[in-house]
């Protein structure tokens, strides 16, 4: 069975306008899935889908949405119609890097509607449209950074294990439903986000960053085998290391420290 025969016609992909995002619509579109993208940026979303309609002759729909907005779900749901949507990637995200008190209350409030709040309102409208078909699949992108308290990246780590806790728990719920669920925990990947921090060495530990995609094909090739995994062997050296051999509180001394020196931050 191919993966289109599997999980279907369609797959919506939110946060699709460059990097990772992008990376999963090409490897979508590859498999013969038709697209929607969605994100905030017209200009990079609509550029993605002219470059994925050329190369591979696929329909895409563009939504431009911000997916902080109160209505983002309904905007969304709106401007699909009665499309059904077979496969959902989750890969949307805001982060603040630096002290939790030097930017305003505002700011985490994004962060958690644009990770947690709008995700959970999305997979609950979509994913449960697949649980009624009997047929689908639903990727939620996690974070390395969220299996321990991560200083400096608060905020974004502790919405980074919601997600992470979200698809595992979906996963058993659905598993005998015909849709399956995984968390993809990513480590450091070379995004334009992320270049665009301008990050420097935490330790000689640390892994190379991982190309966009490394990181997707090793998810669709695991989606349907297990709840969640962690993507790339450096990530998962380390992720257990932090989990199994150092105490939590020198893991979470160590991911302080380590984004300190990352990126030059005092206090």
């Amino acid at each position: 069975m191919t993966f289109k025969e599997k999980y279907g016609q369609t797959a919506l992909i939110a946060g699709a306008s460059e990097g990772m995002g992008a990376a999963y619509a090409s490897a979508l579109a590859e498999r013969g899935l038709d697209l929607v993208l969605i994100a905030r940026r017209t200009a990079p979303l609509e550029e993605t889908a002219r470059k994925i309609t050329e190369q591979f002759g696929i329909k895409v729909q563009t939504i431009s949405c911000d997916l902080a907005d109160d209505d983002a779900t309904q905007q969304i749901i709106l401007a699909i119609g009665d499309k059904a949507i077979d496969f959902l990637v989750y890969n949307a995200a805001l982060s603040y890097i630096g002290p939790y008190l030097d930017t305003n209350f505002k700011t985490h409030t994004n962060i958690a509607k644009v990770n947690m709040i709008t995700q959970m309102a999305l997979v609950h409208h979509f994913g449960g449209k697949m649980v009624e078909r009997g047929k689908g699949g639903v990727v939620l992108m996690s974070s390395i950074a969220g299996f321990q308290g991560s200083g400096f990246l608060s905020t974004y780590a502790a919405t980074k294990a919601f997600s992470r806790v979200l698809a595992e728990g979906l996963w058993f719920e659905w598993k005998e439903k015909g849709v399956d669920v995984i968390a993809c925990c990513a480590g450091a990947t070379a995004t334009p986000n992320y270049i665009n921090t301008n990050p420097g060495k935490a330790s000689p530990l640390e892994p190379k960053p991982q190309l966009p995609e490394q990181v997707v094909e090793e998810c669709l090739s695991k989606i349907g085998t297990k709840p969640s995994f962690i993507s790339g062997t450096g990530n998962k050296l380390v992720t257990f290391l932090m989990q199994h051999i150092f105490s939590r509180k020198m893991a979470i001394n160590m991911m302080g420290d380590g984004m300190r020196k990352m990126y030059g931050i005092k206090g």
